[in-house]
């Protein structure tokens, strides 16, 4: 153990050697540097793409808690127009991305200040709810420090109770260095690690000691924003699906598909009912004459995907099952050529957006080789997942006469 801690100690800028980075940038025949900077944001925008995991196993069915620091620090103006506002925006882009790609999973968010944790949604797969719910947070005033061992235990409370093959996962957004904990956090970390839950940290501040141990001993990440496109970037990284544990269980998964209702049979008259997810709801959100039912013991939900209550059973839509095809057999990573490189045969238009390619680097699909741009090949493996020219051309069929 004390031999990890101090090659990670050894990982710090200013303990490395001196590099000349200026040497890199280098101009061209003209005297120009545009070329420089064009590859450099060339290679950003691709960075996402090429550091993902390939072959490796995948957890669909995740459970995710984002913990949301409310401490005083949060009230910084480093990132305008405050912390905290930065935070909230950047995160309803990142439950729309996340509902996106992983539509069979659910979200919950917790709020941290005052030394307490509180939970501000709990684990569902509405986006709507938990934007609106991240609106009214602008309203609220931030207090004091936060509690990082409170908030695991909360989060940990309601996700020991997942299926085992269900992922599990907390990521904290801290823009304080400090945290006010009723007891041994250490102990509270090798919680997180028993119970197989995967932790990360998003700071915004400097990096802390036990954030960093958090994150190594639950296999999360751990990253330090630089400035607001930045902190985007790191929220983005949690998009895709982690790679699952090695104790993650594999098995088979019985699943029910309610269609939306009106009322459970057609000869009754319309009568309003409170759906399972609000019984335990003060307010009359949930009363309603619709909902999904469940095709098992016939009880009433209001959103997918969900667990049912009374019999245990997963409840998905199919539209929903089917976009998460895609984790499971990704889409090639296409080939990476200069235009000069091409023969004169082919054209030069990309084959997805169909506009002339101004750019010195395109890429070909391996199967179909088509050509496309740098915009279309991101939106393709971010958010189609299939290859327009692999899916607009039939293989011919042979047919043979007797």
């Amino acid at each position: 153990m004390a031999t990890g801690e101090e090659e990670q100690e050894k990982t710090y800028i200013w303990e490395g050697d001196y590099e000349r980075t200026w040497e890199a940038i280098k101009e061209d025949e003209s005297g120009s540097l545009q070329a420089v900077v064009d590859d450099i944001l060339h290679r950003a925008k691709r960075r996402r793409l090429l550091d993902r995991p390939i072959n490796v196993r995948l957890g669909m069915m995740r459970h995710l808690y984002v913990i949301l620091d409310m401490s005083k620090s949060m009230e910084e103006q480093d990132l305008k127009p405050s912390r905290l506002a930065s935070a909230v925006k950047l995160m309803e882009h990142f439950i729309e991305e996340y509902f996106d790609q992983n539509p069979i999973s659910q979200i919950g968010i917790l709020t941290t200040s005052n030394k307490r944790c509180e939970r501000l949604t709990e684990l569902g797969g509405n986006p709507k709810r938990h934007i609106a719910a991240l609106q009214k947070m602008l309203d609220r005033s931030c207090e004091n420090e936060p509690s990082l061992q409170n908030s695991l235990e909360l989060a940990a409370n309601n996700l020991r109770h997942m299926p085992g093959h269900a992922s599990r996962e907390i990521l904290i957004i801290l823009g304080s260095l400090t945290t006010c904990d009723p007891g041994n956090i250490h102990d509270t970390i090798q919680a997180m690690k028993e119970l197989n839950i995967r932790c990360s940290v998003i700071g915004l501040s400097a990096e802390v000691r036990v954030c960093r141990k958090l994150s190594d001993v639950t296999q999360g990440t751990y990253g330090i924003i630089l400035d607001e496109p930045h902190f985007k970037d790191l929220l983005l990284e949690h998009v895709t699906p982690p790679p699952a544990n090695a104790n993650t269980e594999s098995s088979l998964i019985r699943m029910g598909f309610p269609q939306h209702l009106i009322h459970t049979e057609k000869n009754k008259v319309e009568k309003p009912s409170m759906c399972m997810c609000h019984l335990d709801s003060k307010g009359s959100q949930g009363f309603s004459t619709t909902g999904y039912f469940c095709p098992q013991c016939r009880s009433k939900y209001c959103e997918l995907p969900v667990e049912c209550k009374a019999c245990g059973l997963t409840l998905v839509s199919a539209p929903h099952l089917a976009r998460s095809f895609h984790h499971l057999f990704p889409l090639d990573t296409f080939e990476e050529l200069s235009v000069s490189d091409l023969d004169s045969t082919d054209e030069r238009f990309c084959f997805a957006c169909q506009v002339e390619l101004q750019e010195q680097t395109v890429y070909r699909c391996p199967r179909c080789k088509k050509l496309f741009c740098l915009d279309c090949e991101l939106f393709i493996h971010d958010s189609l997942h299939t290859c327009p020219g692999c899916t607009s051309s039939r293989p011919k069929q042979t047919t043979t006469t007797t």
